[in-house]
């Protein structure tokens, strides 16, 4: 194949799953002390972030197949600031975008299809910041996700600023975007935060 000619859309499929399967097993084979430790060095780096952001409704993701777990996070953050909100992203039935609603410690949640928990009712809200997870991701902002499109769907019409989230290990040298896929405008890891090469870095001050 001529190394100069874009991969076709098959084998660039095939190669997202292939890395997919393999950040998410790496993910989740993380001993407690080790996630621990990643934990408390990306917390320090999403606390700087978020200061320097100030979003007054923050989204982020219920943690899933060893993602970051951040409700310990947010909720210090949401008592440290009446004001604060904090949203979660439910998933539609069909092929759309996602709606964010207010989450707040303790609510009970029953859980979607996907056996993720979700806010069962509340006006939807859109995010200042969001905090999108990846299974892996590039410079230029790029990310794999689980491969249904929601997050690409949900950012094409919503504006916030999004903050893809991972573990160092899952960082890439060009996930192999499509032509449908969003770019983040940070990547967040327990070694800091950079903005993405492909977005010009937006702050909310």
């Amino acid at each position: 194949m001529n190394p100069e000619l874009p991969a076709p859309a098959t084998e660039s499929a095939q190669q997202r799953k292939t890395l997919r399967a393999r950040t998410i097993a790496a993910r989740e084979a993380l001993t407690a002390t080790h996630r621990a430790a990643l934990m408390r060095q990306l917390e320090t780096h999403l606390g700087e972030l978020l200061a320097r952001l100030a979003p007054t409704t923050l989204g982020f993701c219920w943690p899933y197949r060893g993602e970051p777990d951040l409700r310990t996070w947010v909720a210090h953050w949401l008592a440290a600031d009446a004001a604060r909100v904090a949203v979660l992203p439910v998933v539609p039935h069909q092929a759309g975008p996602m709606e964010f609603r207010r989450w707040m410690p303790g609510m009970d949640m029953p859980l979607d299809r996907h056996g993720i928990p979700h806010p069962p009712d509340g006006e939807p809200r859109i995010p200042d910041v969001v905090l999108v997870p990846c299974n892996a991701f590039d410079a230029a902002g790029y990310r794999v996700g689980y491969g249904g499109g929601y997050f690409d769907r949900t950012l094409a019409v919503m504006n916030p600023v999004a903050v893809g989230l991972g573990f160092e290990f899952a960082r890439v040298d060009d996930v192999g975007p499509q032509a449908h896929d969003r770019p983040m405008d940070w990547i967040l890891t327990e070694r800091g935060a950079f903005p993405a090469t492909s977005r010009q870095p937006r702050n909310m001050r």
